[in-house]
């Protein structure tokens, strides 16, 4: 399985980054994982709704110059299906026997994604109705493929 982590913005702090290549190391066992830093559009402190929309399209259209054609895309977002780790874990081995063995998980900017990403997305995945920061969920994002991968391996791991 090849997984491509899109997400918006940079890593700033060394601890997560640390917890990205732990992840990263770990997952190499089981898939190949890229993951692709695309540049935040910066909106104003105080942005309109419209600024915002304008920086969502943005933001988007890099994202979907990152995808590829054949990949099966993820969307990350607060109003998507929640999943248990074992419900996620069967998604991607569904996924994986059916022949989308090329997956893209994208994650927005600090606005959100934009309809142009949501139009292209074929599923949409949210990890809790609350707001995360954006390097903290890459970590849980990666941790939980981690571990969707010891479930559908039948492998010890912690609860």
């Amino acid at each position: 399985m090849n997984i491509t982590v899109i997400c918006i913005g940079k890593l700033k702090e060394k601890y997560w980054a640390d917890a990205i290549k732990e992840y990263m190391k770990r997952l190499s066992a089981y898939c190949k994982v890229q993951i692709i830093e695309l540049k935040e559009f910066k909106v104003p402190e105080r942005a309109s709704a419209a600024e915002e929309q304008i920086g969502r399209e943005r933001e988007g259209e890099d994202i979907l110059k990152s995808i590829k054609d054949n990949q099966f895309v993820i969307t990350l977002e607060v109003w998507g299906k929640s999943l248990s780790s074992e419900e996620f874990a069967h998604k991607l081995q569904t996924l994986s026997l059916s022949g989308n063995s090329n997956i893209a998980i994208v994650i927005g900017g600090s606005t959100g994604i934009g309809e142009n990403v949501r139009r292209r997305s074929d599923f949409q995945l949210s990890f809790s109705n609350m707001t995360f920061p954006h390097q903290m969920i890459r970590v849980i994002l990666l941790e939980q493929i981690y571990r969707a991968f010891k479930i559908s391996k039948g492998e010890p791991y912690h609860k």
